[in-house]
C-alpha cells in the first residue's frame, strides 16, 4: 500500500470508533504493538491485539460515559508511517471532561496497523482518571 492508502486506513478506523469500534480493531495485525507515553494509568507498551482490548481499550472505555469521540485534524503519510494529528471529546465516569489532543504515528505493513505511538496530554489523563 501507497502512503495515500495508508491515510485513508487510518482515517477509516476513526470514522465512528464508538459506534463502529470493530474497525478500528480490524485495521491491527494480531501483533500490533501500542504504546502510549507517559506514566498514566493507561500508559505502556500493549504487545498483541488481545492485550491492547483487555489491559488498553476495554479498561479506557469503562471509564469513559459514553466512549471518546475522536476528530482528526490532520493526517501526513511517507511510506509505510502516518502521523495523524487529532482531538478527543468525552467524559470520565467521574464527570471530569476528557478533551485530549493527540498526535499518534502508525506504522503500517501489508495493510494492516503493526505499531502505534500515540503522544497526548498526559496530565489531563491523570486529572480525568486518576492515577
Amino acid at each position: 500500500m501507497g502512503a495515500a492508502e495508508n491515510k485513508e486506513l487510518v482515517r477509516g478506523m476513526f470514522g465512528n470508533v464508538a459506534g463502529e469500534p470493530n474497525k478500528f480493531l480490524d485495521a491491527l495485525a494480531d501483533d500490533i504493538s501500542y504504546t502510549i507515553i507517559g506514566t498514566t494509568k493507561f500508559s505502556g507498551t500493549f504487545k498483541g491485539k488481545e492485550e491492547v482490548v483487555n489491559r488498553l481499550l476495554g479498561p479506557l472505555m469503562a471509564s469513559l460515559e459514553n466512549g471518546l469521540a475522536i476528530t482528526i485534524d490532520n493526517l501526513i503519510a511517507d511510506g509505510d508511517y502516518v502521523a495523524m494529528q487529532a482531538r478527543g471529546q468525552g467524559v470520565s465516569k467521574s464527570g471530569a471532561a476528557y478533551n485530549n489532543t493527540y498526535c499518534h504515528v502508525f506504522r503500517i505493513v501489508g495493510g494492516k496497523v503493526r505499531q502505534i505511538t500515540e503522544y497526548l496530554d498526559t496530565e489531563l489523563v491523570t486529572r480525568a482518571f486518576g492515577k
